[in-house]
Parts: C-alpha cells; sequence; structure tokens
C-alpha cells in the first residue's frame, strides 16, 4: 500500500506542475467520472490539467490532440457513457521512434504527470514509457528536438494508473471502472429476455463479455439464478453434458417454464477447446428437444449510461490519482489506484500486472483452483456461492435434520430483500433443514402466520423487489409473550431476520428478553436490508444501491430538463432518515453542488456560502446547479433534525436570493426510492448474505445443541452479518450497541463521511481536501455536540 505521506496544503501542491489524463483500450462507463475528477482536483491543487485525446495516438500525434482542459469543459460529462476525450489502439506508440514522439509532446508543453485509465495492457505500456523516459529524452537532445533546459525541467515522468475495464480482469482491485455498469446492462437484458422465455417456455442461452476472465458470466449467473455458468477460470468436469441435461430437465419437472445458461465468451473446456452459444444449443436441442435461443449481448455491455456506483469509484480514483502524482518523487514506483473494500489505495502498478499475468498462466497450465483464487476473494466467494446453489441434482436426496428455520422481513421494504430470501431457504433446504416463511415480521410471528417454503417456493425471486414475505415496522417487545409461544407452537430453532434499524433493534429485545422466556434461546442473525444504510455492523445494506442508482437516474433525467431552461437550481428531498448516506452518495454520483444531512452540521452561515457560490458559478458557462437535500420524514421525527432548515425553507431561501438570476424548483422523490428491480450489486449481495446467514446458523445449532435440545443464551448466538470493508463477518448484537445513536437510528461511525469533503471540491468549494480517518473522527464527534 502506497498511501500519501506527510500531510500538506493541497491547494498549493500543484502549483507549477502539468498533468495530462488519457484513456486507452476499450471503453467503459465511468471513464468520464475519473477524467472529470482528475482534471478538477488537478486544478484545485494549482496543476496545470490537458486532455490528451484519442489515447496514445494522441499523446505521439500531438497538436491538438493534447489540450488545456478547464472546470468547465468537464460539466455535464458525468452521466456519459464511454469517454468523451476518445480511445484508441496505437501500433505507434509500441515503437520506441513513436514512444519519442509522445515525449517531445509532453515536454513541449511542461508535462510531467501522466494519469492513464485503460486496461492492464494501457498501465503496461505508460510503465515502459516511464522506466524509458531518460533515454528518450537522450534521444530528443541528440536530434535537437528539445533543448537541455526543457530535458532538465522534465528531467522524471510520474505515472498513476487507473483500471478501466468492463471484465473486473485486473489483480489487485475489487472493481474495475465499468464492470458495475456493464452488469446493469447484462441484467436488463436477462431480465426482458426472461418474460419472454417464460411465455413460451424456452431455455436461453447468453454468452457476456469478459475475454479470459468469467467475472461477469459469474456475476450475471448469481443475480438471475441462472441453472449454468461456464467461465474460463473453472471448465466444467468431464461428462458436462449429461450433467447440464440433467440439471435442466429437473428444473423443468418441478414447474419451471425456462432455463437460462450464462456463457463467459472466454469459455473452455478441460480439455482447452472453447465452448461456445451454438455448442450448447445445439447440444440442449438435440438430447432434450427443448426451444432454444442464443443471444451474444456483444457491445451493448460496455454502451449506456455510468451506474451510480461507477460514477463514485471513477470520482474517487480520479482524486487519488492526482495525490498519487503530485506526491510522487523519481524514486515512487508507478502505481495504481484500486479499491480495496470501502477505500482507495495505491499499490505498485507491476506487481498487480504480474499477478494478472499469473492467473492467465495458471489457466492455461489447468491449475483452475489455483487461478480462482488468484482473482480475488470476492471472485471465489462468488463461485462458491454459484457453486452451493446451482450445482446440485434434486434436493430430495438430501439427508433430514429435523431443524426449523424461519425468515422474516422486518422494516421498509427495499429491493434485494428477496433475493436474500431466496438464497437462504435453498441454502437451508440443501443443509437439510425445514424453511419457515414469516408474513409480515414480528407481527406475523406473534400471530402465527408462519408456513413452511419448499424449495420451488422461491423460484424466481432474485431479481423482484420489495418484499414478497411482506414486512412491517413493529417492534417484538410488545408482543414478546405471543412469540415466544408460536417459536415453540412451530418448533422453531433459528431465526434469519432481515430488514433495516428496526431488524436490528427487534433482535436486541428478542436477545434481551431471553433472561424471562426460554423459547427465545435460539440462535439468530440479523441480515441489513434497507435504503437509508444505518444499520450498525455493515458498511453496506442490501437496497441501498439500487436506491442510490434510482436517485441517480431521477438526477439525471432532471439535469436534462434544466439544461434548455439554462439558470435553474433543483432542490431534491432523499430518504435515509437521520443517515446522510443516500443523499452524500447522490451527491457524488449525480454531480450535485451540495448535499445537507445530520451528521454534517450546517447553519446560515453555510447557507449563505451555498447561496454566494451558486450565484457565481451562473455568471459561468454553467448554468445549472443541483442541490440534494436529506429528507425529513415525520415517522421518524427528523423534524428534531433541523426544525428550521426544511426542504420548503431551502427552496423558499434558493428562489428569494437567487432572483434575476436563477429560478428554483424542488422534488421529494419519496417511495419511488424502495422500489423497483433490485440492481445487480444487490442481487449478488443478498444472495451472499442469505446463504452465509444459513451456513452459520448451521455450525451455530450444532454448538448449541445440549441434551436434546437447542438452547443459546451467549451474545456470539445473536448476531448482525454485515459488510466490513472487505469481509462479510459476523458481530454480537450486543457488542454494536455501544457504536449506535439510537435516538437517530444511526451508527456513530460512518465509513461514508470521509467521502463529502471530495463531493465540495468537485462541485468548486474552497475547502481542505482531508479524507483520513481523523477528519472521519472529528466530523463524528462534531455531530454528537450538535443540538437536537
Amino acid at each position: 500500500n502506497m498511501q500519501r505521506s506527510t500531510p500538506v496544503d493541497p491547494t498549493k501542491m500543484g502549483t507549477g506542475r502539468a498533468i495530462a489524463v488519457l484513456t486507452s483500450g476499450g471503453d467503459a462507463q465511468g471513464m468520464n467520472a475519473a477524467v472529470r475528477a482528475t482534471v478538477r482536483v488537478g486544478i484545485y491543487t494549482g496543476a496545470k490539467v490537458y486532455f490528451v485525446h484519442e489515447g496514445y495516438q494522441g499523446l505521439v500525434d500531438g497538436g491538438d490532440n493534447i489540450r488545456q482542459a478547464t472546470w468547465e469543459s468537464v460539466s455535464m460529462m458525468l452521466q456519459l457513457g464511454g469517454t468523451v476525450i476518445g480511445s484508441a489502439r496505437c501500433q505507434d506508440f509500441r515503437s520506441k521512434e513513436g514512444r519519442a514522439k509522445a515525449a517531445c509532446n509532453l515536454v513541449k508543453l511542461g508535462i510531467t504527470n501522466l494519469c492513464v485509465i485503460g486496461g492492464d495492457g494501457s498501465l503496461t505500456g505508460a510503465n515502459e514509457f516511464r522506466n524509458e523516459w531518460s533515454e528518450l529524452l537522450q534521444i530528443l537532445l541528440k536530434a535537437g528536438k528539445i533543448t537541455a533546459e526543457e530535458a532538465k525541467r522534465s528531467s522524471h515522468l510520474n505515472i498513476v494508473g487507473m483500471v478501466g475495464s468492463i471484465d473486473n480482469d485486473f489483480c489487485g482491485t475489487d472493481m474495475t471502472i465499468g464492470t458495475d455498469s456493464a452488469l446493469h446492462r447484462i441484467m436488463e437484458v436477462v431480465d426482458a429476455i426472461t418474460t419472454t422465455a417464460q411465455s413460451h417456455q424456452r431455455a436461453f442461452i447468453l454468452e457476456v463479455m469478459g475475454r479470459h476472465c468469467g467475472y461477469l458470466a459469474l456475476v450475471t449467473a448469481l443475480a438471475c439464478g441462472a441453472d449454468w455458468v461456464f467461465i474460463p477460470e473453472m471448465p466444467p468436469d468431464e461428462g458436462w453434458e449429461d450433467h447440464l441435461c440433467r440439471r435442466l430437465t429437473y428444473q423443468r419437472s418441478i414447474g419451471n417454464r425456462l432455463n437460462v445458461i450464462i456463457v463467459a465468451e472466454g469459455a473452455l473446456d478441460r480439455h482447452g477447446k472453447p465452448i461456445t452459444c451454438d455448442i450448447i444449443k445445439n447440444l440442449v436441442t438435440k438430447k432434450l428437444s427443448f426451444d432454444t435461443r442464443a443471444t451474444i449481448l456483444g457491445h451493448v455491455q460496455r454502451g449506456g449510461t455510468p451506474s451510480a456506483f461507477d460514477r463514485i469509484l471513477g470520482s474517487r480514483m480520479g482524486v487519488e490519482a492526482v495525490m498519487a502524482l503530485l506526491e510522487a518523487t523519481p524514486d515512487t514506483p508507478a502505481c495504481v489506484v484500486s479499491l480495496s473494500g470501502n477505500m482507495a489505495v495505491r499499490l505498485p502498478l507491476m506487481e498487480c500486472v504480474q499477478v494478472t499475468k499469473e492467473v492467465t498462466k495458471a489457466m492455461a497450465e489447468g491449475r483452475f483452483e489455483e487461478a480462482v483464487k488468484l482473482r480475488g476473494k470476492s471472485f471465489e466467494n462468488n463461485w462458491n456461492t454459484y457453486k452451493l446453489l446451482a450445482h446440485v441434482t434434486a434436493p430430495d436426496f438430501i439427508p433430514f435434520s429435523n431443524i426449523n428455520i424461519a425468515i422474516l422481513n422486518v422494516g421498509a421494504p427495499c429491493a434485494g430483500m428477496n433475493a436474500a430470501v431466496r438464497s437462504a431457504v435453498r441454502i437451508g433446504i440443501l443443509q437439510g433443514h425445514n424453511m419457515l416463511a414469516v408474513h409480515d415480521g414480528f407481527d406475523g410471528l406473534a400471530h402465527g402466520t408462519i408456513e413452511p417454503m419448499a424449495w420451488g417456493y422461491v423460484g424466481g425471486w432474485t431479481g423482484k423487489g420489495g418484499s414478497n414475505l411482506g414486512t412491517k415496522r413493529s417492534l417484538p417487545a410488545s408482543m414478546i409473550e405471543e412469540i415466544s409461544l408460536n417459536i415453540a407452537k412451530f418448533n422453531i430453532h433459528a431465526l434469519v431476520i432481515i430488514g433495516g434499524f428496526e431488524a436490528f433493534v427487534g433482535g436486541l429485545e428478542l436477545v434481551t428478553a431471553r433472561e424471562k422466556f426460554e423459547e427465545l434461546c435460539i440462535p439468530l442473525v440479523v441480515i441489513p436490508a434497507t435504503v437509508s444504510n444505518n444499520v450498525p455492523g455493515s458498511d453496506f445494506s442490501i437496497g441501498a444501491d439500487t436506491a442510490l442508482n434510482t436517485i441517480t437516474t431521477t438526477c439525471d433525467r432532471i439535469k436534462q430538463s434544466a439544461a434548455g431552461t439554462k439558470r435553474r437550481v433543483f432542490i431534491i428531498e432523499t430518504m435515509g432518515g437521520y443517515c446522510g448516506y443516500l443523499a452524500t452518495m447522490a451527491g457524488l454520483a449525480a454531480g450535485a453542488d451540495a448535499a445537507y444531512i445530520y451528521e454534517d452540521p450546517f447553519g446560515i452561515h453555510d447557507l449563505e456560502t451555498n447561496v454566494e457560490h451558486l450565484l457565481e458559478k451562473m455568471k459561468t458557462t454553467v448554468k445549472r446547479g443541483l442541490i440534494l437535500r436529506l429528507v425529513i420524514l415525520q415517522l421518524l421525527q427528523n423534524e428534531k433534525c433541523n426544525a428550521n432548515y426544511t426542504t420548503d425553507f431551502l427552496f423558499n431561501l434558493y428562489s428569494e436570493e437567487g432572483k434575476g438570476v436563477f429560478d428554483c424548483r424542488k422534488n421529494v422523490l419519496g417511495h419511488m426510492q424502495q422500489g423497483g428491480t433490485p440492481t445487480p450489486f444487490d442481487r449478488n449481495f443478498g444472495t451472499k448474505m442469505g446463504a452465509k446467514a444459513v451456513l452459520w446458523l448451521t455450525d451455530k445449532l450444532k454448538e448449541c445443541y445440549r441434551h436434546g435440545r437447542i438452547f443459546a443464551n451467549t451474545p456470539d448466538s445473536a448476531c448482525v452479518l454485515g459488510m466490513k470493508k472487505r469481509a462479510m463477518i459476523f458481530q454480537p448484537l450486543f457488542d454494536l450497541k455501544e457504536d449506535t445513536d439510537f435516538e437517530h437510528r444511526i451508527p456513530k461511525t460512518e465509513w461514508w463521511l470521509k467521502l463529502r469533503p471530495i463531493l465540495k471540491i468537485l462541485a468548486k468549494y474552497k475547502i481542505s481536501l482531508d479524507t483520513s480517518e481523523t477528519k472521519l473522527a472529528n466530523m463524528c464527534n462534531s455531530r454528537k455536540m450538535m443540538p437536537c
């Protein structure tokens, strides 16, 4: 990890320096966000920033291909797919003569910092360019193309890379720019195909991109509940043809009207022969006589609007890339900005490239298990979850355990809940358990609206929004006796509670009541699922990504409507209760000018600054402003957060102060944020969380089995399953009480607060760029002292 060293004034770091940014290789959605952040943060530091159009070809050709960027030149590009500065495959740059031309063009403009956004080939080329920089300068000096003074001024070249590729095939980063958006495109097609396939009882084979990496295919298979997936990292075993046909036949026998098979474009069998859509189609048609169709998605996966995740990822990487360039010394090795959990980190570029090459080598040599491990923990977890859910025969042959596990949804509905339920049910059945559906949350547990769930009960649930089980906000404390009676009546041995802050508090109430009601001494696990992302013990909640994309898409449309009217400011109210996650992240993804939240206290002077900032902005070529404000839900009594600075107040303030300069509109997004089909992330996240929860309960039940019955009364028998940085971990509910602000229904520490300075800097506010843990702690402490 090559993180920044001694802190300096960031607004003076780039004075007298120049940065060039280029995109190379295949385009990917989110590249524009990275370019925008690089330009704006570069200008913020005092540096000159240049666009290099058409990738390395533009670097070699020079002239108008290398142009100075301004703050306004990257406006309105955040929501655009592809790369607006162009990308091209360049043969000229592969020769030393071509690289010498590129070096000459950079030296003449005084550019000694190069930011490259592309795949491993593009980044390897950049590193080679840097390594021979001194040699190239000598060639140019001897040829008289540069002066000795110019050579001295440009004595070394700093390189930083950002991985822009839909394939997610670069080792060292959890996600590459563009992967999430490509998954969105794929799932849109899969959802559309599913409806027509069900109508005609067809089998569909879909080929997705990825070259020699099966990430897109694997996550698609998990997210849509595919019957089979072919990926290059793990070719199917010998005799896969018969296994596949048995699998498809079984699915039809239990009432499924369609079959979905996902194929990565680089899929091979154990002998290295390609497995194509046509081969599979001919097999299924000939052996099973199924009506079968094949679809190759192609370049549609590269197109379209970037997802909220890719916009935020590109923005964060762009910020870190500029800091890495300006902090680099001649001895600093070239680095790549990567995503590790929720952190943007710097890693040695060539080490990551080497590991990436090791994966290809492992596959070529038949070391497939090793290839899966080299892809990273996330890839390995996805593969293991897929194997558990898909590569099974009939559940009729599974041993019976006599264990009953009940599943309930608690709190407001959100997209992805059904994916978690489906996964939990099927993993439970595969473990031999009886899975019980509890309808309408804790109310259903108290009133006995409980029924068994078979394998087919949850068929097709992965892509459905809302909560098929039904959910309510009621807490169990007032009906604890009825709940304990029904736990005994239905012989429930464990609970899976999927929901938001109410699920967390409800779980605590059940554990507290164990002292009086022995029936409650059973293991339970809480899976965070809420658009607000406010459950303690987890960085992310199921449903938050879908809500964030809904807000971002709506903001795009609102900005488009403002493009014709020009001088207009929109105030948008989002959900989230007291938690500002949605407002902050939507602000980053939509390019907002401000995001008002409870955790970051603001007063009249801050509002005055914001109004003045917009007035100044309207005098430039940027003729629209976008304000995101955290919603005040009366149900949550959010008026206590800031009773005076309501959405109506902000609307009136901006309307009054903007008279003659801009007009103002407000939009309350409301419950549309809880609806819609789940995003690929929420489907995949819910699937993995549901599976892991039931496997943990299975182990815990064995631990708690004493004298012929289940008895669990230790703190670690009631946990929250959360995503913390890069791992899914179980934390006892009682241990999380200390880190919980129960009055405002939020964790006391929230990782995303450190991203707020980035939002403000990208909106051209003059503030200090500090995204450190110290800054985060100070923000958390300041909100504790805020008057309510």
